[in-house]
């Protein structure tokens, strides 16, 4: 939507300088031919930044006229935007910490009396993650956090949405858990595998002394095959889950038996529902109780849903029972 009035005043001011006066081309001296002025849109109020920009006059340089613009000014915000890299860091906190909606950011932001709309929360929102993958895809960052640990241990997977597509396989570094190489392939075959394990094997400064997998046939050949002599561990993740299969099933059929029980709460809401008096609210708040332990899942095998709903049902019981014994309802 285009914007029907002027930018307010700006509420403090700051001016920008160029940290050399030398052409990075010719090495002369560059004079300061013009300034400009931008608007920006930070969490501490709109900001007005003057450049003070250089060219050089030199007709010989290969930089001949081009603008050399203050250092600093990208520490403020991106290139022809009005919105500061501060406003972009809390929109990506909100996004993926706290795990906030697009309109509830945007609520967020005019509560902190920055005003913008819910469109640019979107596109701010889009900057987020293109900053973070050029941050992920730093190579000279990944080599010296490596470097700093000495060795790498190997975790790949390969993640397919759907039979027919293509195969995500992501290959990262289980001690820094930075992600070392990720690509789509399609086909999950020894020799592909193989392909990515040697293309990561050179680009590491350090070596690889340990794999982890789920065993997949075609990843355990492609690792005997390019680390012959590394040890190649199952992720315990995986193994947990085939423990825990049998479990998962009793427990599961335990849950669908204990819900068959207590399936006659709607007749029993609908007798009190026009009803106020005590008696009534307290069989209402077992409904409700009940209702929500139906509707309340665990994630097995660490957290039976089964085991979850039979205690939360005797809980239940023992309360009613409790009641009964007193004379209530």
């Amino acid at each position: 939507m285009a914007r029907t009035q002027a930018r307010p005043a700006a509420s403090w001011q700051v001016e920008l300088h160029t940290a050399s006066r030398q052409c990075p081309g010719c090495r002369q001296t560059i004079w300061s031919a013009y300034t400009n002025d931008r608007k920006v849109i930070t969490l501490h109020g709109l900001q007005r930044v003057c450049l003070h920009i250089r060219c050089c006059t030199n007709p010989a340089c290969p930089r001949y006229h081009h603008p050399y613009r203050p250092e600093e000014e990208g520490r403020i915000a991106l290139p022809r935007h009005e919105v500061g890299l501060d406003v972009i860091a809390l929109i990506g906190a909100l996004r993926y910490q706290q795990h906030r909606s697009v309109p509830e950011i945007h609520q967020d932001l005019r509560a902190r009396s920055v005003d913008v709309c819910e469109r640019t929360v979107t596109n701010l929102l889009d900057r987020y993650d293109e900053l973070v993958c050029l941050r992920l895809a730093d190579s000279r960052r990944l080599r010296r956090i490596l470097r700093k640990q000495g060795w790498v241990i190997l975790a790949l997977d390969g993640l397919q949405p759907d039979v027919g597509h293509e195969v995500l396989w992501v290959l990262r570094d289980c001690l820094s858990g930075e992600v070392l190489l990720a690509r789509s392939l399609l086909s999950s075959t020894e020799k592909d595998v193989a392909a990515l394990i040697e293309e990561v094997q050179e680009a590491l400064p350090v070596p690889i002394v340990a794999v982890v997998s789920d065993g997949q046939r075609s990843i355990r050949n492609a690792v005997a095959k390019v680390l012959p002599k590394v040890a190649h561990q199952l992720c315990h993740f995986h193994y947990l889950r085939e423990a825990a299969k049998p479990i998962y099933e009793a427990d599961r059929h335990a849950k669908k038996e204990l819900k068959k029980r207590v399936r006659g709460i709607r007749p029993i809401e609908r007798q009190v529902e026009n009803r106020t008096d005590p008696s009534a609210q307290a069989v209402q708040g077992y409904c409700s109780a009940v209702r929500s332990a139906l509707t309340d899942d665990g994630r097995p095998p660490l957290q039976a849903s089964g085991l979850k709903l039979h205690e939360r049902l005797s809980a239940i019981s023992t309360s009613l029972q409790r009641v009964e014994k007193k004379g209530g309802l």
